[in-house]
């Protein structure tokens, strides 16, 4: 699913963490999910203040979807880094800035 970016730049929020290791801990085992979780745990960067107010305008902008706040967050951090936001959920996947994985 991931693995053509294997070698690109990762950047994450401790948000879109929880996720990954969620998703892993219910689709396949508590033993992964650690894995993943410590090998990412190295690429968590924090989020201002300034994305924050961004990710909450872009989600107000967007409230019909019902977009979460750790998709609206991660988006605006990646454009911040200005690099795609990958994601596996189809909420946000006709946005430019959003690659779709599955």
């Amino acid at each position: 699913m991931y693995k053509p970016y294997i070698n690109s730049q990762v950047v994450t929020t401790k948000l879109n963490l929880f996720e990954i290791f969620y998703s892993i801990l219910k689709d396949r085992n508590e033993k992964e999910a650690n894995d993943v979780l410590g090998e990412y745990a190295l690429c968590i960067v924090d989020y201002s203040k300034e994305i924050i107010a961004e990710a909450a305008k872009f989600r107000l902008l967007r409230k019909k979807r019902d977009l979460s706040m750790t998709d609206c967050i991660g988006d605006i951090t990646a454009k911040m880094f200005k690099i795609k936001f990958l994601m596996g959920d189809k909420e946000l996947k006709d946005y430019s800035n959003v690659e779709f994985v599955k």
